[in-house]
């Protein structure tokens, strides 16, 4: 577990690479995740957090300014010390600091519990994105 972890704003271009790089590890790579489909075009408009541990980046989300949550990775060797939750908790700050009401997202089905815990409802059926079934959610 790590010793010391701190969730912070991050800014896109200037942690582009570092933000990337824990995407692509997490989603493309180990859940095969097609590359075209992870880069929409959209991190310039985000509002993006980072996780360090032990000061070395180890997680990644952001908030769309619809108020989607989304692009939520830790990498496997901080998972389950509390590092997505503090990510998701952030990143729900944001929002309310921007002036959102709601915020939702598109919880992969293996997650829901896990989004479940922080308050998010799931609405509608199951649907495939980039080839894992998900759920809608909100808050």
């Amino acid at each position: 577990m790590p010793d010391t972890v701190e969730i912070r704003l991050a800014a896109w271009p200037a942690d582009a690479d570092t933000l990337a790089s824990i995407r692509r590890r997490v989603f493309v790579e180990e859940q095969g995740v097609p590359a075209e489909l992870e880069w929409d075009g959209r991190d310039p408009e985000c509002a993006h957090v980072i996780a360090l541990a032990n000061r070395d980046p180890v997680g990644t989300g952001r908030l769309l300014p619809t108020g989607k949550i989304g692009r939520l990775a830790v990498l496997p060797s901080s998972r389950r010390h509390g590092v997505g939750s503090r990510m998701l908790r952030r990143l729900t700050e944001v929002a309310r600091e921007r002036g959102l009401r709601e915020v939702y997202l598109h919880a992969q089905v293996s997650a829901l519990p896990f989004y479940a815990a922080h308050g998010f409802v799931a609405e509608g059926p199951e649907f495939e994105e980039a080839g894992i079934a998900h759920r809608r959610m909100r808050l």
